[in-house]
């Protein structure tokens, strides 16, 4: 039975992945930054809920010292928590950019700084973060959300170079579009009010892109199993796509010019504005 501590927890793929691994037989931490939240959670006497603010070191420091005195080493830790923002580049205001990458980015290393000492000293462990697809490709009115999720790609790669040797194993998993309550609790830049020809323009987007999925996400299901599954094979591998359109996107990339898949996309989206 491994030790797993995972932030963002009060829904979505934070909830589903503590709801798995306890269902697996971990022993499962689930933070948020208001304990209780989760009606899924409040149920489960096996699953330990507390308060983690991945925006305050102090919190994601109380919370992991409170993890190791009370069940000893954390074997996993699944970086969950996150936001997006909503907006075009050159309309976000300062304090708008920063709560995106405060708590997408440092976020994850203030976690990240948080646990690898542990780890360690105990000889090795797993580090799991829930990247994007947007990771890998920029999308219209995203841009600020898809640097957060590049970081995650890069700190990652780099992570595993720096830490392996040490038995530390580290996973991205890189989500399409699924349905959980991120895009519904995403945050629009205050530039980009509804009346705004950006607005109106982002929303156009939006439903283009349901066509990559048939214009219905995915059940959220599928990237807590994918979760669990980075976090437990071996020897696994460093990151982990999830969702039809995740796979069509990073292979069309992959495969073609930027000018090329610029055209491809727009194509499969019907979307040339």
């Amino acid at each position: 039975m491994s030790t797993v501590l995972i932030t963002g927890c009060s829904s979505g793929f934070g909830e589903l992945a503590a709801l798995t691994f306890a269902d697996q037989g971990h022993r499962v931490y689930a933070t948020m930054r208001t304990p209780g939240k989760s009606a899924a959670l409040n149920e489960r006497a096996d699953i330990h809920q507390f308060e983690l603010d991945v925006t305050d070191s102090t919190s994601v420091n109380a919370a992991v010292e409170h993890v190791l005195t009370e069940a000893g080493p954390i074997d996993i830790v699944v970086n969950n928590a996150g936001i997006e923002v909503y907006g075009p580049v050159h309309l976000l205001a300062d304090d708008e950019v920063t709560q995106q990458l405060d708590t997408n980015v440092t976020g994850v290393v203030r976690v990240i700084r948080a646990v690898v000492p542990s780890m360690l000293a105990n000889g090795g462990g797993t580090i799991v973060t829930v990247g994007s697809v947007a990771g890998l490709v920029g999308t219209p009115y995203g841009g600020i959300y898809a640097a957060s999720k590049h970081a995650v790609e890069a700190i990652s790669e780099a992570l595993h170079f720096e830490l392996s040797q040490q038995g530390i194993r580290v996973r991205v998993v890189e989500p399409g579009q699924f349905a959980t309550l991120l895009g519904a609790n995403g945050v629009y830049a205050a530039a980009m009010t509804p009346d705004t020809p950006e607005f109106q323009r982002r929303e156009r987007f939006h439903v283009a892109q349901r066509s990559l999925v048939n214009g219905e996400p995915a059940p959220a299901q599928r990237v807590a199993d994918v979760i669990y599954q980075a976090a437990t094979e071996q020897p696994g591998r460093l990151r982990y796509p999830v969702g039809d359109d995740a796979a069509l996107i990073i292979a069309t990339k992959s495969q073609m010019s930027f000018e090329d898949f610029d055209t491809t996309m727009r194509a499969a989206l019907n979307w040339y504005e």
